[in-house]
């Protein structure tokens, strides 16, 4: 069977193209007006089987691009021609470069190909952040009014404010609980009351 992926990652169908033939062949098999004669639904099912094959040796082939790309990343500069050529490759087929990419590829920008690479890599890279930025949520925002809720009082006109108040000093524990004083000495027995 033939790979979607031609001589180094480029696919004949994209990920979305497969799925949406998947789901062609599922809705021709379920909702025919005529019946499907039995060799027909035969050849759905098997074209059926050979896309979802082709999906999964996609993404094995991808996979293995991918852990390719970071060895040859990994052993730069000795493998530059074989980390451009699969960075190229990875590209093409959709790749969103990482940071260590356009780090390698700044690093090695005194090359004519890694320059003219890393400038493609940058605008791949800003298109991603811009395109995840446009679909990102929107920041949430208070809820003024719910059924059942609290109201938020009116806010007040401006208002000179009061001078604080000195705040009063806060009590020791001597001054809270005071020391015990010692009994005086006993009166004398031997003195005579004159």
């Amino acid at each position: 069977m033939p790979t979607p992926y031609g001589s180094r990652g480029g696919m004949a169908f994209s990920a979305a193209e497969l799925h949406v033939l998947r789901r062609l062949l599922a809705h021709a098999l379920q909702s025919s007006p005529a019946p499907l004669a039995a060799a027909e639904v035969q050849d759905c099912l098997r074209l059926a089987q050979s896309v979802d094959e082709a999906v999964q040796e996609a993404g094995r082939l991808r996979t293995f691009l991918l852990d390719d790309l970071a060895r040859y990343r990994g052993a730069l500069p000795g493998s530059l021609s074989g980390y451009l050529e699969l960075l190229q490759d990875a590209l093409a087929a959709g790749y969103e470069p990482v940071p260590d990419d356009l780090a390698a590829l700044r690093a090695l920008r005194a090359n004519p190909v890694a320059a003219a690479l890393l400038e493609r890599a940058q605008g791949v890279a800003e298109r991603s952040v811009r395109r995840r930025l446009s679909t990102a949520p929107a920041p949430r925002t208070r809820l003024l009014a719910l059924a059942g809720g609290r109201e938020e009082p009116p806010k007040p006109a401006p208002q000179p404010k009061e001078p604080p108040r000195p705040e009063k000093p806060v009590p020791t524990p001597g001054e809270v609980f005071p020391p015990r004083r010692k009994p005086g000495p006993p009166p004398a027995a031997g003195r005579a009351a004159g």
